[in-house]
């Protein structure tokens, strides 16, 4: 209550980070509550739940997991999606992994079996050898972006303008 004059004038994104406890004789409804008291919740404009559904491994070493994030309660957007993607460690949210995910829901790659295809090239036999095709292949990785973005009808990305020439020191006489 006191930070919410604050942070609304310096315009600024404060992220809370909680834990999830477990109420005791809860019949019916959800016995998982957060700690701190009700005024996180009252107060908050996004919360989200993120779970860590799945390990990914490369051989026995467990290189990330797959997370599913359902927005809780939301005040700007429509409250209760849902979303998956995989966090590797030391790099970040898998891009591969979702134009992997999102190619194969809007049908613009294959999927029979465990072999994953696009454009009418087998790009790998499971999900990691697919993800690490796409790393290895750059410009196959973009073309099925920008197909992705065309069938989303979303925006293509801006191109960064080459810098432009130096203007001479000599100046004019």
């Amino acid at each position: 209550r006191k930070l919410t004059g604050i942070v609304s004038k310096s315009k600024t994104c404060l992220i809370f980070i909680n834990q999830i406890r477990e109420k005791i004789g809860v019949m019916f409804g959800n016995p998982e509550t957060t700690t701190g008291g009700r005024a996180l919740k009252f107060y908050s404009t996004v919360r989200a739940d993120i779970r860590r559904i799945a390990a990914i491994k490369d051989g026995d070493k467990i290189i990330g997991n797959r997370t599913r994030v359902k927005i809780v309660k939301n005040k700007v957007a429509p409250p209760f999606r849902e979303a998956e993607f995989d966090i590797l460690y030391g790099r970040g949210i898998s891009r591969e992994g979702d134009l992997l995910d999102l190619g194969v829901a809007h049908r613009l790659v294959e999927k029979s079996g465990s072999w994953y295809s696009y454009g009418g090239e087998r790009i790998g036999q499971g999900r990691e050898n697919a993800k690490q095709f796409l790393r290895d292949n750059p410009d196959l990785a973009d073309r099925l972006e920008a197909e992705l973005r065309k069938t989303l009808g979303l925006p293509q990305p801006a191109e960064t303008p080459a810098p432009a020439p130096a203007a001479s020191a000599g100046g004019k006489k």
